[in-house]
């Protein structure tokens, strides 16, 4: 009888400390808790910064998104908007030991971990934003290990590209290099303007 007390009691150990090391389940979408029973987000500031290949973002033109830091085994990562909970865009191919999790509906809405392998900075994920003018932010939840995990690791805020502006931006940069030579031709057109008077 005590073996099997024995048996039943360390079965419940090792279901309370289930983890997901195939990924996040769908049901992390919103908090992005990673539902490792029993397990609590580390309190202390997270070592891991989320950095993106830009700051502003248009419909069409990917995003790069790197999660610097120490390495790590788990990820769930997520653009949102402020004041939602909802994963916007879509991601690319997911790099190496991740997969896509479907989130709000959508298939690619989310990318996790597929296994516990180590990840690090040379892991890239690649997304592709939506239809929107709204400022958008990446969101991810990073695990070193089962036990040790962060909340909340957040990007800069995107904001929209307008290709008039780019433009304008650009012509902008021309006018400033050429000032010089435009000063110049004012200053010429005066002095001609002035001899044709004195005659």
């Amino acid at each position: 009888m005590e073996l099997l007390l024995s048996g039943f009691i360390m079965l419940q150990v090792l279901c309370f400390v289930g983890g997901y090391p195939n990924g996040a389940p769908t049901g992390a979408c919103e908090d992005m808790m990673p539902r490792h029973s029993g397990v609590l987000p580390q309190p202390s500031a997270a070592p891991y910064t989320l950095l993106t290949n830009t700051r502003t973002f248009q419909p069409g033109k990917p995003v790069t998104v790197t999660v610097t830091g120490p390495e790590y085994r788990g990820v769930l990562l997520e653009a949102r908007r402020d004041g939602s909970t909802n994963a916007l865009g879509s991601w690319k191919i997911p790099p190496p030991d991740t997969k896509f999790l479907q989130c709000t509906g959508n298939p690619q809405g989310a990318v996790t971990h597929s296994n516990t392998n180590l990840k690090g900075n040379t892991t890239v994920y690649s997304w592709m934003p939506p239809n929107s003018t709204s400022p958008v932010y990446f969101m991810a939840t990073v695990a070193q290990q089962r036990t040790i995990y962060w909340l909340n690791v957040r990007s800069i805020t995107l904001t929209t590209e307008s290709p008039g502006v780019s433009l304008a931006t650009g012509a902008s940069a021309r006018m400033a290099g050429e000032k010089p030579l435009l000063v110049l031709g004012i200053c010429f057109l005066m002095l001609l303007v002035l001899q044709v008077n004195t005659v």
